[in-house]
């Protein structure tokens, strides 16, 4: 199992693979990816059964979080308890988020 990783080359393998999540790393603990979101796109996520973190690496948006909405952009951490609604939107420019999922997110 690899140890490091570097976010170009995640970048390259996610882009590749033609889907806006690629997860990079599973254990039972935690499971992490990276999620991109073209500038405009919509995301169609829905709550989790997992709490989760979020590390915004590059791009502008709004996310909501339950009933709280913020602007996240480059340097944003958000964390989002477990079955909370959320998702991000006004993307104004494309969203590279680390995602981390304790413990390791299901199906």
């Amino acid at each position: 199992m690899p140890q490091f990783f570097h976010i170009d080359a995640l970048k390259g393998q996610q882009s590749g693979s033609g889907k806006r999540y690629l997860e990079f790393l599973r254990v039972p603990a935690l499971s992490a990816g990276l999620y991109v979101i073209e500038k405009g796109g919509t995301d169609p996520q829905r709550p989790h059964h997992e709490g989760e973190m979020y590390y915004v690496i590059r791009g502008r948006a709004r996310m909501q979080v339950g009933s709280d909405h913020c602007e996240v952009q480059a340097g944003s951490v958000i964390f989002v308890e477990a079955e909370l609604e959320h998702r991000f939107y006004d993307i104004e420019a494309e969203l590279e988020v680390l995602v981390f999922f304790a413990p390791a997110e299901q199906g």
